[in-house]
This record gives structure tokens, C-alpha cells and sequence, in this order.
């Protein structure tokens, strides 16, 4: 399935609910064509999900739905979780520990870093990570400052160049600032290059600094300063987490779709930027 008829269905649905049959009218294929498309995007991508109504009757209608208005969190430790990452604006008041120590030894893995520069300990990470990627990016970030990281001539931005070539769809909440705009626009930049609407950008405050790739896994990210008091940090440490477990990434999936659908396109930001610029 091309990506490009991914994006038509899931603008399509995002406005409001659909039927199968309106998404086949709107895509000019037929139902099974279309109810196969959107199994597809439910199972590989999670922005959609689908009811049935009047099950195992002739009249029985499935209606394709935006999965953010699904409950996302399925117990009560979650539920806290998702009420502090919807109310925090900042990476500080957020701790992706908070996740780590519920999730199930044999799917989690942490690395511990001490460096003063998180180029230097995230490049081969973050480059290894977008490697594996086959169908879809999810990105967390603060401005998207991790796209200028290089190791000799090479850049985070190139290795973001061959995932557009190769069309895998890249979504990302970040801020849509000033101070970020350059990165903002590099990134969109690759959408020009190649011709393809692939990367999207939406801009929110946020305190996660994560990564989901496939909805096979996902790494998150805190960074502790040192406080030069006694018995604290002397050192600026990373801390790495990644998950593997399907419960975890269905969670924190869902908290990117419902963050992403209530925030503003970049684009909008970019033009109203422009209009400062100007001044």
C-alpha cells in the first residue's frame, strides 16, 4: 500500500468517523480493497481503529475511527502516567523511569551515559535506530536539535534523507518555535526533495523525549544535571531506556496520536513565524 493513499485515508478519518464504503468512494476502490487498506494501517501504523455494529447481520456496518478517541490507558498506573504527561510542558517534569519500572524485565533494557555532550553518546544510537525503521517514525522531541548530531561527515539529517527516499512515514510533535524553526524546516524539507508528503510535524510542549519505531519497540530518553551539591550528581548522565513489551508501545503510541491530533500543523506555525520575521 502506497504511502501517499495511507495519508488520504487517515486525513480522511481523522475529520470524523467513516464507513468502509466512504473511505472506498473516497479512495476510488472497492470495499474489500478498502476494508484490507485500513487492517493495514490498524495493525502497522495504530492511527486507526475500527467498530463493528449489528455484527453478524446483513446490515452489519464497520465504522473506521481517529484511535486517539479510544480509551488509552488500560490500568491504573498508566492512567496516572497519561494525566502527568498531558499536564507537563517540560522534559524536567517528567521521568521516563516513571515507565521503566512497571515494565516487564525480560522487554526493557537501560544504558547509562556520562558525557557533557549528547552527540557524542546518542549518535550511533539514534543512527542504529533509524536504520531499522521499515514503515513508520514516531518522534517525541523538545526542537529537534538531535537532527544536527554528525559523526565525521555523516548526519542524523542524511540518515532522515534515505528513510524519505526509501517512503517511510515520519511523524513528529515537537516545538514549533524560533529557536527550533531551522530544524523544523530541514526536516519538512525532505518532503520537497523527494515529492512526497511523508514527514509531518505538529507543534506541542511535551515531556517525553522518545522514539517509537514500527510499533516494534521504542527508546526513551532522561537526562540528569549534575547539582554540585553533596551526594549528587558530579556528572551530566544519559539514561537510555528500551522497551519491547506490545502493552507499553500500544500505550505510549496511543499518548503520541492523542498529543498529535490536538496540536497545530507546522505549517501553520512556520507561516505565522514568517509573519515576525517580517516585522
Amino acid at each position: 500500500m502506497d504511502a501517499s493513499i495511507v495519508k488520504k485515508i487517515e486525513e480522511f478519518v481523522y475529520q470524523k468517523p467513516r464507513s468502509i464504503q466512504e473511505i472506498a468512494q473516497h479512495i476510488n476502490k472497492n470495499w474489500r480493497t478498502a476494508d484490507r487498506y485500513v487492517l493495514e494501517i490498524e495493525k502497522e501504523t495504530g492511527t486507526l481503529s475500527t467498530r463493528v455494529f449489528r455484527g453478524g447481520t446483513r446490515g452489519a456496518l464497520k465504522i473506521v475511527y481517529w484511535a486517539s478517541m479510544e480509551k488509552i490507558s488500560s490500568s491504573a498506573f498508566q492512567e496516572q502516567l497519561e494525566a502527568e504527561i498531558m499536564r507537563a510542558r517540560w522534559k524536567e517534569d517528567f521521568s521516563a523511569f516513571d515507565i521503566f519500572q512497571y515494565v516487564n524485565n525480560k522487554h526493557k533494557k537501560a544504558t547509562v551515559e556520562s558525557e557533557q555532550s549528547e552527540q557524542k553518546v546518542a549518535f550511533h544510537r539514534i543512527k542504529d535506530m533509524l536504520e531499522k525503521t521499515e514503515k513508520q517514525l514516531l518522534i517525541f522531541s523538545g526542537n529537534l536539535s538531535f537532527i544536527n548530531y554528525k559523526n565525521k561527515n555523516e548526519r542524523i539529517l542524511d540518515i532522515f534523507d534515505k528513510l524519505v527516499k526509501k517512503g517511510i512515514s515520519i511523524k513528529v510533535i515537537c516545538r514549533v518555535d524560533i529557536s527550533g524553526r531551522k530544524n523544523v524546516e530541514g526536516l519538512l524539507s525532505l518532503n520537497h526533495k523527494y515529492g512526497k508528503e511523508l514527514v509531518e510535524i505538529h507543534n506541542r510542549h511535551h515531556p517525553i523525549r522518545a522514539t517509537i519505531v514500527d510499533k516494534k519497540f521504542f527508546d526513551i530518553k532522561e537526562i540528569k544535571e549534575p547539582t554540585g551539591e553533596i551526594s549528587e550528581l558530579d556528572k551530566k548522565i544519559f539514561i537510555f531506556y528500551n522497551i519491547t513489551e506490545k502493552d507499553w508501545i500500544d500505550w505510549l503510541t496511543k499518548i503520541f496520536w492523542k498529543l498529535f491530533s490536538s496540536s497545530i500543523d507546522s505549517k501553520t506555525r512556520l507561516q505565522e513565524l514568517e509573519k515576525i520575521k517580517r516585522r
